[in-house]
């Protein structure tokens, strides 16, 4: 009996500390899926009345026309080669960069050494988007940016970035990954660190070189993390981050040609023109190519890897 009670008293106190994040997820996840049929309606706000009250029985049904509106767009074709090449990039690199820095890390034997490189590459990573924008304009500006101080003491006329699209797709895959790099390595790292010590020595034993450790050590047990966390991206292959290219960019209108992304261009068209049908008809499209991605390539790599889906 007092066992009983003792387990019951242990789910209760999960159940609290799990409620925070329930609520998160109702408001923000469950919530806003009402908002779906904004997609589907032309909308209208009710003096008065509430927004699900102005959405339900205040908007008249357009069935597909903001689909339409979207998909006939000029620019969209643009838009979307943007996001899927950005996205293309930053989930090769985003993996392939952050798995090299955890077993760099690993290797670093000092504790102190280590504890420090960990919060420097952590630390952009609790930056704001605004934040990261003027650290790039030091850099960038054509007037006061570190790289034009450097050209005109070589002698050389400066540059104006933020009039040289060309440029900004190298500048844009930087800073994400000085950005996001340090949270996805401490990821690998931990999964490193849980790596049992007997494969180590085994492989000590059998004289194995650092590139061997490295090869059939510890990239087989990161298989599994590095499959899941590709996943879960390509979940969002449609979707971006707004503030990289909104904010960074200082949304220069010069730039739009290899800056401008879904999110950015539905961000515009909203402020623009107020049109909440469209930018729900554009995210509807955006979560669910992502969400048949997710569901297809789960399957495909449940086929070749009974234990490596995730669903």
């Amino acid at each position: 009996m007092k066992k009983k009670r003792s387990s019951h008293k242990l789910n209760t106190e999960l159940s609290l500390l799990s409620l925070p994040a329930v609520i998160w997820y109702i408001a923000f996840c469950y919530l806003p899926i009402f908002g779906v049929a904004l997609a589907f309606k032309r909308y209208r706000l009710v003096p008065g009345k509430s927004f699900f009250y102005s959405i339900f029985h205040g908007s008249d049904w357009v069935g597909l026309s903001n689909f339409r509106f979207l998909m006939l767009n000029p620019q969209i074709l643009r838009v979307v080669r943007n996001t899927l090449l950005y996205n293309l990039v930053f989930l090769v690199l985003g993996i392939v960069v952050p798995v090299i820095l955890a077993i760099i890390l690993s290797y670093i034997h000092s504790g102190l050494v280590r504890s420090i490189t960990q919060i420097c590459m952590l630390l952009p990573h609790f930056m704001s988007w605004v934040i990261v924008s003027y650290f790039v304009y030091a850099f960038l500006s054509a007037d006061r940016g570190i790289i034009n101080n450097v050209l005109n003491d070589l002698g050389r006329s400066p540059v104006n970035f933020y009039l040289k699209p060309e440029v900004w797709p190298f500048v844009l895959v930087l800073v994400h990954l000085w950005k996001t790099a340090g949270y996805s390595m401490l990821i690998y790292y931990a999964n490193i660190c849980g790596i049992d010590s007997d494969l180590y020595d085994c492989a000590a034993i059998d004289g194995a070189s650092v590139r061997q450790v490295v090869r059939f050590v510890i990239l087989p047990q990161l298989k599994n993390i590095v499959v899941v966390l590709m996943l879960l991206n390509l979940g969002h292959i449609l979707s971006t981050d707004f503030g990289l290219f909104y904010q960074v960019t200082r949304n220069a209108g010069s730039l739009l040609s290899t800056t401008e992304t879904i999110d950015v261009f539905v961000y515009k068209a909203l402020m623009e023109q107020s049109n909440y049908g469209f930018s729900a008809a554009a995210s509807l499209i955006q979560n669910g190519i992502g969400c048949i991605l997710l569901l297809f390539a789960s399957r495909m790599v449940s086929l070749v890897d009974p234990e490596g889906g995730i669903i």
